[in-house]
């Protein structure tokens, strides 16, 4: 095929990166170590922990897991904010020879007892917060070994004092009890005085399990391997060169870490890109917190920020946002959901720097495309293919849809995932014979490789960057006594982009709003819960009795 997008490309970025560069994101991670072992590598709360701390913490904590006798390319689990733990945890497992299972920490325990399952997981290191809800579901799944770690752990001296303020003063940890658990700073000391065993991995070896939303209704792991993300992470690199070359007046890049580790976005370009580039990483634990990630920022002369629309917009609006220092700003990169106009022009008034949009998925590690770093106004376009990307507009039948036509958005390259774990029918159906990825998405392609999303083929809703699938919340909500019929849908929200609304036809006509809304509560985490609830006698279906949610999200039912 040929490559439109290639002629678009900003001075400095290569057509094609070399995903044969290493053989395991562990060295790359431990190359990283060696060459900036006395620069700072991430900063949270006011507490830094160099990068030669990071391979010494991530080292002893690997031959603490290793001394568990867990088989290599076990999985172990991580299930914490972005704390100074999340990094030493990521790099420890994957040099053990373990794969990662990255877990929504604010996960109900019905969606915690899924994903541990399904991947198997027979370790978890969990922040103390969320211990309780490991707690209620633990002795069902395969676990068997439980790092507890406290938001003081790392903090040196201050340590104790901020796990009394998390704990007594703001009761953010409530009651917990794991028989047999080990606390992180233990399972550290410990691993100090245990042998370390080198790992030689491969390409093709899986380095991580990132679950990602099913529209059969239940979470599926998709299956990254480390060529897959050192891939992504080379082809990000290279296309920020035209912004990031050339920089002498700048020590270090400063990235600010508010998504979540978990989520795969701010895995690659916030954690391991940060990482392999010796940047310092900026952790904010809770950016709902505007107030306090603000007084995190301050006296750092940021240069990247990923963020969603949602926390752009959050930002914008804080009276705190202009005591930021944006002198040294290079990219803004938007992901996870369409970035607004209005907010992307009101972002480029106050930081004179655009919001570069980009586009992914989980299986794809996620980057696929983004517009040029070099850009100076909003396109409302998703950008170009990145290096060693191929993307394709196909129609139902698999046929390329030439430059303006809708399609589907096929993608192969370097970066797609090997498949779903242990679900090799879920896999047939999102991989063609010559070895595209069918994303679910409609998008249009210019005559100079520009791609536009169009549509979502799937009925997949997307919440400040998270994908909820229908099915999952309606096989919820179906289970509550007097609810006969549900369909879910996602309706525009001015915060999160979208909102979750249902439509219910009651079983019991005493049924409320308000008891659907709680029994969510303890249901669903907080992006999937329904925003809105509308009763309807009856729902529209298609002639075999299929509901048409798209109707009802039309307003045309």
């Amino acid at each position: 095929m040929e490559k439109i997008w290639l002629k678009s490309y900003p001075h400095g970025v290569p057509a094609e990166i070399d995903p044969t560069r290493y053989s395991s994101v562990a060295e790359l991670l431990e190359e990283a170590f060696r060459d900036h072992r006395a620069k700072p590598a991430f900063v949270c709360m006011g507490k830094q922990i160099s990068y030669g701390e990071l391979d010494e913490l991530s080292r002893n904590l690997a031959a603490w897991l290793q001394s568990k006798g867990l088989a290599r390319g076990a999985r172990v689990a991580i299930m914490m904010p972005n704390v100074l733990q999340y990094p030493v945890a990521i790099a420890a497992i994957l040099r053990a020879g373990y794969v990662v299972v990255n877990v929504n920490p604010l996960y109900t325990p019905r969606e915690l007892e899924h994903q541990l399952k399904d991947s198997g997981t027979e370790a978890i290191i969990v922040l103390e917060n969320f211990a309780g809800t490991l707690q209620a579901i633990v002795r069902d799944t395969p676990v068997k070994h439980v790092v507890v770690a406290a938001m003081g752990d790392l903090m040196g001296v201050k340590g104790p004092l901020v796990n009394f303020v998390v704990r007594k003063v703001k009761k953010m940890v409530p009651a917990w009890s794991l028989p047999g658990h080990v606390r992180f700073n233990d399972a550290v000391s410990e691993g100090a005085s245990l042998t370390f065993q080198p790992v030689r991995q491969g390409p093709d070896d899986i380095a991580f399990l990132q679950y990602t939303g099913g529209t059969t209704g239940v979470a599926k792991g998709a299956t990254l391997l480390h060529r897959n993300l050192i891939a992504n992470v080379l082809q990000s690199e290279v296309w920020l060169n035209p912004v990031r070359a050339h920089r002498a007046d700048i020590d270090q890049f400063i990235t600010v870490v508010a998504l979540p580790l978990y989520h795969v976005f701010a895995l690659t370009v916030c954690g391991l890109l940060t990482i392999r580039t010796g940047g310092l990483g900026v952790l904010i634990p809770n950016p709902r917190d505007i107030a306090g990630m603000i007084k995190s920022l301050e006296g750092y002369a940021i240069t990247t920020i990923p963020a969603v629309n949602t926390l752009y917009n959050a930002m914008l609006n804080s009276p705190e946002f202009r005591k930021l220092d944006f002198s040294k700003l290079l990219t803004a990169n938007g992901g996870g959901m369409a970035v607004q106009e209005a907010v992307a022009k009101r972002w480029f008034e106050l930081t004179r720097t655009p919001i570069v949009e980009g586009y992914g998925l989980s299986e794809t590690s996620p980057c696929v495309t983004c517009n040029p770093v070099t850009a100076t106004e909003y396109n409302g376009t998703i950008g170009l293919p990145l290096p060693s990307t191929e993307v394709s507009i196909r129609d139902d039948e698999g046929n390329e849809m030439p430059p303006g036509q809708p399609g589907e958005i096929c993608i192969r390259g370097p970066q797609v995932m090997a498949g779903y774990w242990n679900r090799p029918d879920e896999t047939a159906k999102v991989m063609t014979a010559d070895g595209f990825f069918k994303s679910g998405d409609v998008g249009i392609m210019s005559a100079d490789g520009f791609v536009k999303i169009v549509d979502r083929k799937k009925d997949m809703i997307l919440v400040s960057g998270f994908n909820v699938y229908p099915n999952e919340v309606e096989d919820v909500v179906a289970k509550l006594p007097g609810v006969f019929e549900v369909a879910a849908v996602g309706v525009p929200d001015q915060h999160s982009g979208e909102a979750v609304k249902l439509f219910v036809v009651k079983k019991d006509p005493s049924l409320t709003d308000e008891q659907i809304f709680a029994y969510c509560k303890t249901q669903l985490t907080g992006y999937k819960r329904p925003k809105v609830v509308e009763f309807r006698t009856e729902l529209p279906k298609s002639n075999v009795g299929k509901i048409l949610r798209r109707e009802l999200r039309d307003g045309r039912a």
